[in-house]
């Protein structure tokens, strides 16, 4: 992976520069600083919409492994509320994908979007429940709603959500918007366009009310994708009563400490000949 222009991984012949697969400013603290402000004055909830947070490089060979999935590696979602296709979790398709997650699950990822949001700490999930490959196809819809409290196997609590769209030359006239609503559900406050390369980060609440809920109008051939990870954090951050967060030994410490003393003065005072054989009877009832 190593060249005389520097690191990269190559994915069916393209070139991904590893230095570059994550935008570079996630480590600027002005640049961070600058992000957290717009997170937090979002309306109607904390959100905050990003434009090439991952190498364009990378978005296109994700892309491109939606069309490798099988057609039993999609779950479909057809009621009243939403008519979308999930990618089962054993479908991830080919390096790409899994490159783009792990970068997403990864500790400097984590720790960029504990700066931006203010959380203490933040859990990822790499089973990438109610996540991983999304996809909308022609007259697909998802209706207005707030996502999930709790993950159902480990009970963390759900946080906020990423989603990252891979969708070029996106036309409006389609539809497919994602709507924000307000805390009293009347109305879209805020619109984002399922447009290659935008990321959309969203603070999980009681009142985070989101969805595309007109029915797609695509021409044939075109669908929506997206990519989705959830974030997660403990019921309590406080140690429960009784409860610590450090190692902590056995009491009798001090007696062991006695007990070695009293040996190394005994083996002080008493002739080698009797400890040597004291030493042999104690190994032969050992054995």
């Amino acid at each position: 992976m190593n060249s005389s222009d520097g690191d990269f991984i190559s994915i069916r012949g393209a070139r991904l520069p590893l230095p570059a697969l994550l935008d570079p400013r996630i480590h600027d603290a002005a640049f961070v600083a600058g992000l957290r402000l717009q997170f937090e004055r979002a309306a109607p909830f904390p959100h905050l919409i990003l434009h090439r947070l991952f190498h364009p490089l990378l978005l296109e060979q994700v892309s491109m492994e939606f069309d490798r999935i099988p057609a039993d590696g999609w779950r479909a979602y057809r009621n009243h509320h939403e008519q979308t296709f999930r990618a089962l979790p054993r479908a991830l398709p080919g390096p790409a994908s899994r490159l783009y997650f792990g970068l997403v699950n990864s500790a400097e990822f984590v720790r960029f979007l504990c700066r931006i949001t203010g959380a203490d700490a933040l859990i990822a999930d790499p089973e990438l429940f109610g996540g991983g490959l999304h996809e909308s196809r022609n007259g697909g819809h998802f209706g207005i709603h707030r996502d999930f409290d709790r993950h159902p196997q480990t009970g963390l609590r759900n946080r906020m959500v990423l989603l990252t769209y891979l969708n070029m030359g996106w036309d409006s006239d389609w539809g497919g918007e994602l709507e924000l609503w307000d805390a009293e559900q009347r109305a879209c406050v805020t619109r984002v366009a399922p447009e290659f390369g935008v990321s959309l980060l969203m603070l999980h609440s009681p009142t985070s009310y989101h969805g595309h809920p007109a029915p797609l109008r695509m021409p044939a051939g075109i669908v929506r994708r997206s990519l989705a990870s959830y974030f997660y954090s403990a019921p309590e951050n406080n140690a429960a009563a009784g409860e610590t967060t450090t190692t902590e030994f056995l009491q009798p410490l001090l007696r062991y400490s006695f007990a070695w003393g009293t040996i190394r003065l005994l083996r002080r005072w008493t002739p080698p000949a009797i400890w040597d054989a004291a030493r042999r009877l104690r190994q032969s009832w050992s054995r």
